[in-house]
């Protein structure tokens, strides 16, 4: 019996300190895992754009370190300034120890239901898109990898704070600062060389290689995109913008569209060739400016006598949806010119951090120096002028004009597709729409010169007067792009308070600070989604165009004929880009 009893005493210092070891090399805070669960719990939750296991475990493993680094925050504050003031019992060290295991697993235990609802949250929001849901076991991976990815970023943590204590302990030997002082100023050192890099040196590297990688890509010539032969179109022998000058978008824009023969199938009327200009960032010279010399294109390929000239801003890279471009081609037998140029290599996400002025320096110019040769013209051989941007591209098209009143007199119309929260024009529109309708559906001044359309219905509401020139903005609920604002760390918007939208789940809700880095994980993936949905417009544009600037002949039934010929041509766009 003594034996026994002495096995079990030495069995459970064994124990002990295999608990006490485990417990220093892991250096876990329980207080800190309660809170990483709080916010991994919360990045689960239901976002605007579905997520798969891969997406939501990158997502949902930062949120956690996040939470984590609050609950070390909290510990601390409560040992500092509470635990002196208030008398608690210590318990017994196997107590102690029992409650931090069964911490543990009730954190384990609460992540996994959490994965269980949010794969049927995520079934729900992909069944609003019409697309394949995830299943519960293939969502249960995502937290193995939620869990690896705050790992390191809490290693990386450690590792910075292990560098502060190097700092401090040589701040204490070589330059004598005090020792209690020597931690505070270590940090401050740290953290002043860190933002230093990062609003300095770091970020001006950072962009300057990104720059340097993107204008690579930039360069690249894909066997999908042949130079132009005809005199109609930007690069071609006759060109003013020399073919290896355009970039990558703008060689893919020219070297593609419907021809004469095609727009004839689909609409049964002869058609002509589309008009195209496109000037890179390499295609002026020293002594030209891009918009001198876009509108030197525009009059070597007669786009002035056109029907139809659009001056179309374009995103980041210099991209233009093709659709778009298409759509408003076939509408018009052809009788049309497109003109956009590109003002930097970055994509949108990057421009939009980076120098969000030059978008928006680059529409007005643009527009301005095309409508100043269209103004001078007789009023009855001027083309019916339109403007196009999609996403950041619709930021540049809008920044060309002081407000409503100087828009409308300088344009026959304008189709703006997935405008980003902080576009000006479209915030004062929003912000005052009438009384009782939705933000995400807003109605401005009865819909009589603005409208807002997540779908072709949408454009002849509230009713049919709707006065010209005509402005539409193609917005989806659902896309992340339209409703990301940095409003969302601190107030809740009107599309999360008001009835959701026809595509956001009804389970999705507003908490602060949350919401805000939920929809910024989902601007990554606005367009992993169907057409219809997110940032994904599809034909769309075509309703839009038809809307604002139809032809007079317009029959609604070549439509659909339009409509098929321009999803395929994206569909191939797709397939090989």
């Amino acid at each position: 019996m003594e034996y026994r009893k002495s096995f079990r005493r030495g069995w459970g210092r064994k124990v002990a300190v295999v608990a006490r070891r485990a417990e220093e090399i892991i250096d876990l805070n329980h207080t800190g895992l309660v809170v990483a669960t709080i916010f991994f719990a919360w990045s689960v939750t239901p976002s605007l754009v579905p997520r798969d296991w891969l997406f939501q475990g990158l997502i949902s493993g930062i949120n956690a370190a996040i939470g984590y680094g609050v609950g070390c925050v909290l510990q601390w504050l409560f040992r500092k300034w509470i635990r002196p003031r208030i008398r608690i019992a210590t318990p017994p060290e196997w107590a102690r120890y029992l409650m931090k295991v069964v911490l543990v697993v009730a954190c384990v235990l609460v992540a996994a239901r959490m994965l269980v609802l949010s794969a049927d949250w995520q079934r729900e929001i992909t069944t609003l898109m019409d697309m394949e849901g995830t299943t519960r076991a293939a969502y249960l991976r995502t937290g193995g990898l939620s869990f690896a990815v705050g790992a390191l970023v809490v290693a990386v943590y450690r590792t910075l704070r292990s560098a502060v204590r190097l700092l401090a302990r040589l701040l204490s030997r070589w330059v004598k600062v005090p020792p209690a002082l020597a931690p505070a100023t270590g940090a401050l050192l740290l953290t002043v060389l860190i933002v230093t890099l990062f609003n300095g040196v770091a970020t001006r590297a950072f962009f300057a290689v990104a720059n340097s990688a993107f204008s690579v890509r930039n360069d690249k010539m894909t066997e999908y995109a042949v130079q132009p032969t005809k005199p109609e179109r930007s690069g071609s022998p006759a060109s003013l913008a020399r073919w290896e000058t355009l970039g990558s978008e703008g060689r893919w824009f020219v070297s593609h569209g419907p021809d004469p023969m095609l727009i004839s199938a689909a609409t049964g009327r002869p058609a002509r060739e589309p008009i195209r200009v496109y000037v890179g960032l390499q295609s002026a010279g020293k002594d030209t400016t891009e918009e001198d010399l876009a509108v030197a294109e525009l009059e070597r390929t007669g786009a002035f006598d056109r029907k139809v000239l659009v001056v179309a801003t374009t995103t980041g890279t210099g991209w233009v949806n093709g659709e778009a471009a298409a759509a408003l081609e076939y509408m018009w037998g052809g009788d049309t010119a497109i003109v956009a140029s590109q003002y930097s290599y970055l994509p949108s996400v990057l421009s939009f951090l980076a120098d969000r002025q030059k978008v928006a320096i680059n529409g007005r110019k643009m527009f301005d120096a095309v409508y100043a040769h269209w103004l001078r013209r007789p009023p009855e051989h001027r083309p019916k002028l339109l403007v196009y941007g999609e996403s950041l591209g619709s930021q540049g098209s809008e920044s060309a004009f002081d407000g409503l009143a100087d828009l409308r007199s300088k344009v026959d119309g304008a189709l703006w597709v997935g405008p980003p929260n902080s576009n000006r024009l479209w915030q004062q529109f929003v912000q005052r729409r009438d009384p009782g309708t939705r933000e995400v559906d807003p109605i401005y001044a009865d819909g009589l010169v603005v409208r807002f359309a997540a779908t072709a219905a949408d454009l002849n509401k509230p009713s049919p007067d709707w006065r010209k020139p005509r402005i539409a903005y193609l917005q989806h609920p659902s896309d992340p792009i339209v409703w990301w604002s940095s409003d969302l760390i601190f107030s809740q918007p009107d599309w999360l308070s008001e009835p959701r939208g026809a595509d956001v789940s009804p389970q999705m809700r507003w908490w602060p600070f949350v919401t805000f880095w939920q929809v910024v994980a989902d601007l990554t993936n606005a367009q992993g989604v169907s057409d219809g949905h997110g940032h994904r417009y599809g034909s769309l544009v075509l309703d839009g165009w038809a809307a604002i600037a139809a032809p007079p002949d317009w029959d609604q039934d070549e439509s659909e004929r339009i409509r098929t010929q321009i999803e395929l041509a994206e569909a191939y766009e797709r397939a090989v880009k």
